[in-house]
Parts: structure tokens; sequence; C-alpha cells
């Protein structure tokens, strides 16, 4: 009015809004304002700049927090929630807000600021990763809190684990580019835990074998190995020249990847004891990756003195070889098998032949190798940081009948085993050890139980050098059940391991991972193996039309190889032993008998 707003009456003066909130909330009232406008003012982005205006973050963060963040009980990992364009908005804002605001607001709005704003950052994470967006992830990982970032990693590393090499290359890569390496900045997640965290849990017992029937226990195990091989390829790509330092991080990875793949060699040995065609496909996968980096960077290897998980490699890819060659022999020998000798052609008799005699050559060879290694006996772990007062083997295993089938077990089995395992190590180790035998059913899978074997260490066992132990103790009880030779338990029933671990145990329950234990556990249930298979192909291929081409003597072979040798030898591994020794010379004889009758 002409007269100006002193002029209205005071009741209608203090109706009217004095400040923005309290417009808005007028704004808000269905008394005075029409519909569309209240309609209006409902819309996602009219509340988003009224809170603007207002400069009232915590409401800002918790309206964009409803919109596009998943419920707190989804488990849902890759499920987009909310308009991407909300949820990219979103994200942005929160960065710009963290730049941009003083400090004392910084302070005020803090846990709504870092706590809501990482929730909208993980979210709009988490869609580039659904949109194949890998390469842009570490852009806005790097300013989440470091466990969440760490964890958003180790899943997507976990749901890209079967992708091709190039889509694993862009996860790595960003990670690289954006986070740091190793845990200097406590604001950030470091690619160091990742790759820790994705190999450990690489190795869980997974909730989903529960299902798998007894009788394929054996091929669930190959498919398990592969899996856990598989999280070692994050090891062997070669860092982004923009990294500082690529080529020593290079060198730091190569050897975490060798350090794993040993570890999962060992475990991988003890499962593919039995002689079938089937090929233990997690061994030959982790071989398939380190190679072509192992001859690229193998000189700075040795330079950065890390030569025991190189030696230890090479052992295992040489075992390997011959273990696949064996099991190209076995398959071809089983198909001959099936076809009457007569039918055979001279080229598929041949050919059986030249791979049983390439597989005796590779074998006889591996036994005679010389050098620090696992197999001739030399564990190179003399000595330790840590001073034990115990010594810890604990594993996950499925019970095997001879036939190769897996028995669920139960608390009377368990009973009957642990009992069993005890008598193994005899009164004597008992008491002067404190051994301690623990076995419980497994929580995760019904067909599995956890074992725990405990005892005192004694010098050559946990203290000083522990060169040509095999393994002391622990080693010798867990060996004796994984053959299955166990007295005072059912005949045959043998454990399959699918997970091992050996630990020292110092003051205030300080643990420290120690090889030497379980390589002797693989020294002791190998070799001997390795050996019979060598005899039981010496067999095969005696015959009038195909004689070896030198006279192989085995009984001075194990005589004259690395004192102690026989004691891996298992009552059962030397009683075949001498049967196939007899076998031999029996066969032996019957030629010999044969061509003087015919001369």
């Amino acid at each position: 009015t002409p007269a100006g707003p002193g002029a209205w009456p005071q009741d209608v003066l203090e109706q009217q809004p004095r400040d923005l909130h309290a417009l808005f909330q007028k704004l808000h009232s269905g008394d005075v304002v029409h519909d569309s406008v209240i309609r209006g003012c409902k819309e996602q982005h009219h509340q988003i700049q009224m809170c603007i205006m207002l400069g009232d973050v915590a409401n800002l963060l918790e309206l964009l927090r409803a919109w596009i963040v998943p419920p707190q009980d989804s488990s849902e990992f890759s499920r987009p929630h909310g308009h991407p364009q909300m949820i990219r908005f979103g994200a942005h804002l929160v960065l710009v807000l963290r730049h941009i605001l003083a400090d004392s607001l910084k302070e005020k709005f803090r846990e709504k600021l870092w706590l809501v704003g990482d929730l909208i950052l993980n979210t709009y994470a988490i869609f580039l990763f659904t949109q194949r967006r890998e390469d842009l992830v570490g852009v806005y990982a790097s300013q989440l809190a470091p466990y969440l970032c760490e964890e958003l990693y180790v899943h997507m590393m976990e749901l890209r684990q079967h992708d091709s090499a190039l889509v694993k290359h862009k996860i790595f890569r960003s990670a690289l580019e954006y986070l740091p390496f190793s845990p200097d900045d406590s604001a950030k997640g470091c690619v160091s835990h990742i790759l820790d965290r994705v190999l450990s849990r690489s190795r869980e017992v997974k909730p989903g074998i529960r299902h798998v029937k007894a009788e394929d226990a054996g091929e669930h195990n190959r498919q398990e190995s592969q899996k856990k091989a598989a999280a070692v390829q994050w090891l062997c790509f070669a860092p982004p020249s923009s990294v500082p330092n690529a080529d020593e991080l290079r060198v730091n990875l190569l050897d975490r990847a060798l350090h794993h793949s040993n570890l999962l060699f060992r475990e991988f040995s003890l499962v593919s004891l039995w002689r079938t065609p089937k090929m233990p496909v997690g061994a030959h996968l982790l071989i398939r990756f380190l190679s072509e980096p192992l001859k690229q960077h193998m000189e700075s290897l040795f330079c950065k003195n890390v030569q025991a998980n190189v030696h230890e490699f090479e052992d295992w890819r040489e075992y390997y070889t011959f273990d696949a060659l064996y099991r190209s022999w076995l398959s071809i020998s089983i198909a001959n098998a099936d076809v009457p000798n007569y039918q055979l052609s001279a080229e598929e008799k041949d050919r059986a032949v030249a791979a049983a005699k390439k597989v005796l050559a590779n074998g006889i060879c591996l036994l005679q190798r010389k050098g620090d290694l696992w197999l001739t006996g030399d564990v190179f772990a003399d000595e330790y940081p840590l001073v034990p007062e115990w010594l810890e083997l604990t594993g996950v295993a499925y019970l095997i009948t001879s036939s190769g089938h897996c028995l669920c077990p139960d608390a009377t089995v368990c009973t009957a085993l642990t009992s069993a395992l005890y008598a193994c190590a005899g009164e004597d180790a008992i008491m002067q050890r404190q051994l301690m035998v623990e076995l419980y059913l497994n929580g995760v899978d019904e067909n599995c139980i956890d074992v725990r074997l405990r005892c005192l260490p004694v010098k050559g066992d946990g203290f000083g050098s522990c060169r040509g132990s095999d393994g002391g103790l622990l080693a010798a009880i867990m060996a004796t059940a994984i053959k299955g030779e166990l007295d005072h338990f059912q005949v045959g029933l043998s454990l399959e391991l699918c997970h091992l671990d050996a630990w020292l145990i110092g003051k205030d329950a300080e643990r420290m991972p120690t090889a030497y234990i379980v390589q002797g556990i693989c020294r002791i249930c190998c070799l001997p193996e390795l050996l019979l298979r060598c005899m039981q192909i010496r067999v095969s291929l005696l015959d009038p039309q195909c004689i070896l081409d030198a006279n192989i003597n085995f009984v001075d072979l194990v005589t004259t190889l690395k004192p102690g040798f026989c004691r891996l030898f298992s009552p059962r591994q030397l009683q075949g032993f001498l049967l196939l020794e007899r076998e031999y010379t029996l066969k032996l004889m019957e030629i010999a008998e044969s061509r003087l009758q015919t001369n």
C-alpha cells in the first residue's frame, strides 16, 4: 500500500515470515498456500535448494542419504539405489562441502559430513562399479574412511575375481593411483591392507560348500583351489609407471605373490596325493600367473634378498611338472586299458611308452636334485625373531574314505580321531611336550572338522635350527593322519586338508606364522608318493618289447638320498615299496627266462 508496511495492522505483521526458515515453513502450510506450491516444495531439487539457502547441511545430508543410500540391512552390494543423477549429485556435493566449509562449520557438522557423507560417496562408488567404470572408483574411494575404502575394494575384487585380466587390472591400477600402498597415511585406506584381506578371505571356508554332496567333495576341492589361486593374480599386475617407486613396488608385490603361492602349493600338494588323472588346477594356475613376471624380474628379486621364496617356488614348479606328466601318463594308461591289447595301434603303444619314460626321467631327476630346498630336507628357517612358548598347527579338513568319498563327521568321530592323534604321538611326547589336540565340527561346512594341535617347542623343533627335523612332532602326527594310517581309528580313513597354517606363539599370545612345520608335512607325504609313482611306472615299462634304457635300482636310490629319507615312509608305503620292487624283479626274471628259452 502507499502507506507502506508500517501501516499494516499488528496482527497481520505478526503473521508474516521474518526469515527464510519461517518463509519456507509458510510455503509448506496448506492454509494459505496453493496446493501446487506445496507439491513443488516437496520435490527433491526444491528441498535441496531450501537446505542450501538455509545452510542446513545436516538436514541436506540426511535427505540425500534417505534418497540414495540402500537400507542398512541390504546385503546386495551391487544393487543401485535411487536415481543415478541424484547419486552422482550427492557424491559431488559431499566433496564440495568438505572442501569449501570453514573449519568451524566442519566441526559443527563433522558427524554428518563424514559419516553420512561416506555412505553417500560409497554408494556412488558402487554405482560406478556396476556401470563398469572401475577406473573412476579410486577417485571417490580415496575420500572414504580407511575401513570403508578397504572393504569397498575387497568386495569389488571378489566380485571381479573371474573377470578378464583387463578388467581386474583397471581396479588394481585405480587403487594404486589414488591410495597409498603402505599404511603411512592413517586417514586413507591402503593397497597393502586390501591385498592382505583379499588373500586371507580367498582361503576361508565358504558357506556355499554346505550343499556339496559327500561324493563330490574332491571335485569341489579342485574348484576351490582354482578360486584360491585366482586371488594371487592381483599381485602379478605391473604397477603403473606414474606410481612412486614403481620398480621397488613391483618386487614387493612379486615377493608377496611368491610367499602366498608357496603357502597354497603346500595345501594343494596334500589334497592331490590321489592317483587320478585329474590335474590340481589351482597349482598350475599359480605357475601360469607367476612364470612370466619371474622371468622379467628374477634379478631384482635376488637383489632384494627374497631367494627363499624363489627357491621354494622353483621346487614346487618342478614337483607339479612331474605331477602333470604322471597324470597325463595315467590318463593314457587308463584309456589303453579299456581296449584289448591286440586292438591297440603301434602309435598308441608308443605314445604310452614315451609318456612313461618322460615321467620316470623327470621323477628321478627331481629326487636327485641338490641344493638348499625343502625337497632335500634343508629347511631355510633357522631362527625366528620371536621366542616361542608354543607351537601350533591349525587346519580345516575333510574325512576321506579309502574309496575317495567324504564322510560327514559327528561328535563320536571327532572323539575317536582325537584319541587316535594322541596315541600317534605316544605317552612321552604327550607328557614332555604337553601335546594338546582339539577337534570341532566346522561351523560353516558340515562336512569339515577344525583341527588344532599344540605342543611345547624344543631344540630343533621351534628353537634354533630346524634343519632336518621334517617339521617336528606336529608334522609327524598330521602326516600320519593325512596318510590314513592312524592306529585305533577307522582303517583307511584319512584327513584331506583344505586349509593349513602353522604358528609360533610367544608371550601375550603373540603369533608368528612359520613355514617349516607345513613344509615338513609336505616332505613326509609327497616324497614317498613321488618315489612310489616312479616305481609304478618302472613296472609298467618292463615289457619284452620295451626294456628300459638303464636299469634303475630304487633301493640304492633311497639309501643314497639324504639321511633319514627312509623315515618318511609309513608302514603301508614301505609295504607298497617292497611289493613294487618284488613285482619288478619277478617281471625282470620272467623276461630273462623267456629270452633264454627263445635263444
